[in-house]
C-alpha cells in the first residue's frame, strides 16, 4: 500500500502505522545557481535509488529524525523547509505499517561518502529525476516538492507551553510561569526548531512565552527579542501593526522563531492566509505546537502546522 499525500498538516493516516520515520526531498542549485537538483541515494541492501530517510530513535521528533538520517546517508548538513507530507506502507515480512513524513531541506555543509547504508550519492535536474527513483512513493513527494517555488524563508510561529490555570497563580498574569510539562515542551521545541535552521528568537513579553523559546536561545547563544504587539494585549489594540510586524520578521532569508499566545496566533495567521490566498490546514493550536510559515517575497506561501510531529517517540512504538 502506498499513498500519494497532498497534506500539509499532520492528521493521521486512515491505517495507524506502528512504525515511524522521516527524510527530505534534499535539494541545492546546480553550480552558477542554476537548475534545481535533487539529491536521491543508492542503497546496495536493496539495489534501489531512494530519497534519504530513516527510523526515528526514542526521544526524537520526525524534524530531528529527517535532519540526522540525510547526514548519515549523505555526509550531509541540512536545513528543513516545507513540509511535503507523508507515505505509509506495509513493511515486509511483519505485520506492520511504516510511516514516513518528509520535509524539503537544503544543503548547508558536509560532504558526501559511501557508507554502511549508502553507496552512491547523485544529483538530478527535477526534469529527470522520476525517472531514476525506483519508487511512486517517493515520486509523490518530489512532485509535492515542485508544486511550490523551492527558494523560501521560514517563519517558525510557536504558542507557549503549558502554564497552568490563570485562575490558579496568584501574581499578574504576563508572570505566570510554564509548569513542568510546559518545560518539557520547551526543551522538546529547541532541537526540533534548529532542525529548520533557526538563528533568531523573538517572544511575546509574558514569562510563559519567553521561557518557552528560552532553551532554544540558550542553544544558539543569541538574546530573546520582546515584542509586545503579539501579547494578546498589544494584538487586541492594534491587529493589523502585528501582523505587519510579523510579515516584517518574515522577509529576510534568516529563519526566526516567534513565540505567542493563543489568542494571537490563529487570528493573526488566518488573516495572512486570506491574503495571500493560502488555505490553512485544520489545527487545534494547542500549546507548545508550532506553525512552520514557507514565505517568499514577503507572500505567504505555505502553512504547516506542527503538532502531533512534536511527539517524542518511545522504544514501544
Amino acid at each position: 500500500m502506498t499513498r500519494d499525500s497532498e497534506d500539509t498538516g499532520f492528521s493521521d493516516p486512515p491505517v495507524k502505522a506502528n512504525i515511524f520515520a522521516a527524510g527530505a526531498v534534499l535539494w541545492r542549485r546546480a553550480t552558477g545557481g542554476g537548475a534545481i537538483e535533487v539529491a536521491l541515494v543508492h542503497r546496495p541492501k536493496y539495489n534501489d535509488w531512494s530519497l534519504p530517510k530513516g527510523k526515528i530513535d526514542p526521544g526524537e521528533t520526525p524534524m530531528v529524525t529527517a535532519v540526522r538520517e540525510v547526514a548519515e546517508e549523505t555526509g550531509l548538513d541540512c536545513h528543513l523547509g516545507r513540509y511535503l507530507g507523508y507515505v505509509t506502507y506495509p513493511v515486509t515480512g511483519h505485520r506492520k505499517l511504516k510511516r514516513v513524513d518528509y520535509w524539503s531541506a537544503t544543503v548547508t555543509g558536509g560532504e558526501f561518502a559511501p557508507n554502511a547504508e549508502v553507496n552512491q550519492l547523485r544529483w538530478h535536474p527535477v526534469d529527470s529525476v522520476m525517472d531514476e527513483l525506483s519508487y511512486p512513493m517517493d515520486r509523490s513527494m518530489v512532485r509535492n516538492f515542485l508544486r511550490l517555488p523551492p527558494d523560501t524563508s521560514t517563519l517558525l510561529l510557536v504558542r507557549h507551553g503549558k502554564a497552568g490555570r490563570r485562575s490558579r497563580f496568584k501574581g499578574p498574569d504576563d508572570e505566570r510561569p510554564l509548569e513542568s510539562a510546559g518545560r518539557d515542551q520547551a526543551r522538546i521545541l529547541a532541537p526540533s526548531l534548529l532542525a529548520f535552521g533557526a538563528t533568531e528568537v523573538y517572544s511575546a513579553p509574558p514569562l510563559r512565552c519567553v521561557q518557552t523559546v528560552d532553551p532554544l536561545a540558550e542553544s544558539l547563544g543569541v538574546p530573546i527579542g520582546r515584542e509586545s504587539l503579539l501579547s494578546e494585549t498589544g494584538y487586541a489594540a492594534a491587529p493589523d501593526a502585528a501582523l505587519d510586524r510579523v510579515r516584517e520578521l518574515a522577509s529576510t532569508p534568516v529563519t526566526r522563531v516567534i513565540c505567542s499566545q493563543g489568542k494571537v496566533i490563529p487570528p493573526l495567521l488566518q488573516q495572512w492566509a486570506e491574503i495571500d490566498g493560502v488555505t490553512l490546514p485544520p489545527a487545534r493550536n494547542r500549546k507548545g505546537s508550532v506553525w512552520a510559515l514557507s514565505v517568499a517575497g514577503g507572500r505567504l506561501l505555505a502553512a504547516d502546522h506542527l503538532d502531533r510531529a512534536l511527539r517524542v517517540r518511545s522504544h514501544t512504538e
